[in-house]
C-alpha cells in the first residue's frame, strides 16, 4: 500500500472513535445519549435539506464537510457540554491539541484542507460556517424538543443560556432562528427552561 493511501485509511479508522464520544443530548423518542458521529451525520443531512433557509448563498458541500468534521477533535478532547462553563474555559486548548494530532495522520494536503475547514467553522465568519453553526444549534434543540425538554430540565438550563447559544443560529438563518424561538418559548412556558 502506498504511503498516501495508508495515511488516508489510518485516518478513516481513527475517526471511527468518534462513535464512542457520547453527548448530553438524547436521541429522539427518549432514546440513549447520541454520539458525536450521529450528531455530525444528522447535521450534515439537515444542512442539505435546509440550505434554502441560509441567510446568504452558500457552498453546501463546504457546509456539509464542516458539519462532518467539527467534532472529530472530541476523540481526544471529549465532549464539552454547551452550558458547562468550566469545560468551555479549556475547550479551545484541548481541541487545538486534538486537531493537530488527528489531522496530522492525513497526507499533508488533506491535513491542510480539513484543518482550514475546521478553523473556518470555529471562527464563524463565513456564510458557510454560520450556517453550519445554525445546524450545530438546531440539531440538539430539535432532539431536546422531541424529548419534552428533558435535557434542559436535567441540567437546569436557563433562558439566557439557550438564547445565548441560539444567537449563532440567527447569524446563519433568520428563518430557522424564528423556528427555534417558538420552541424555546414553549419550553420556557412549560418550565423546562428556567426564566
Amino acid at each position: 500500500m502506498d504511503d498516501r493511501l495508508r495515511k488516508q485509511m489510518e485516518f478513516a479508522l481513527e475517526i471511527d472513535k468518534e462513535k464512542n464520544v457520547f453527548r448530553q443530548t438524547h436521541l429522539s423518542g427518549k432514546g440513549r445519549n447520541e454520539n458525536d458521529a450521529e450528531h455530525a451525520w444528522h447535521m450534515a443531512i439537515m444542512a442539505y435539506l435546509l440550505k434554502e433557509y441560509s441567510n446568504k448563498d452558500i457552498d453546501i458541500s463546504r457546509v456539509m464537510i464542516m458539519c462532518l468534521i467539527h467534532d472529530i477533535v472530541e476523540i481526544d478532547a471529549g465532549d464539552t457540554y454547551a452550558y458547562d462553563k468550566e469545560g468551555l474555559a479549556t475547550q479551545k486548548e484541548r481541541e487545538d491539541a486534538a486537531k493537530e494530532r488527528i489531522f496530522s495522520i492525513l497526507p499533508e494536503d488533506q491535513k491542510k484542507e480539513l484543518t482550514a475547514l475546521f478553523d473556518e467553522f470555529e471562527e464563524n465568519k463565513t456564510p458557510e460556517s454560520k450556517f453550519a453553526h445554525a445546524m450545530d444549534n438546531l440539531q440538539p434543540l430539535m432532539l431536546n424538543n422531541s424529548n419534552g425538554g428533558g435535557d434542559w430540565r436535567e441540567h437546569g438550563v436557563t433562558k439566557e443560556q439557550v438564547y445565548g447559544r441560539q444567537s449563532k443560529t440567527r447569524e446563519g438563518s433568520e428563518k430557522l432562528y424564528e423556528f427555534t424561538d417558538q420552541i424555546i418559548r414553549e419550553h420556557i412556558s412549560k418550565g423546562n427552561i428556567k426564566e
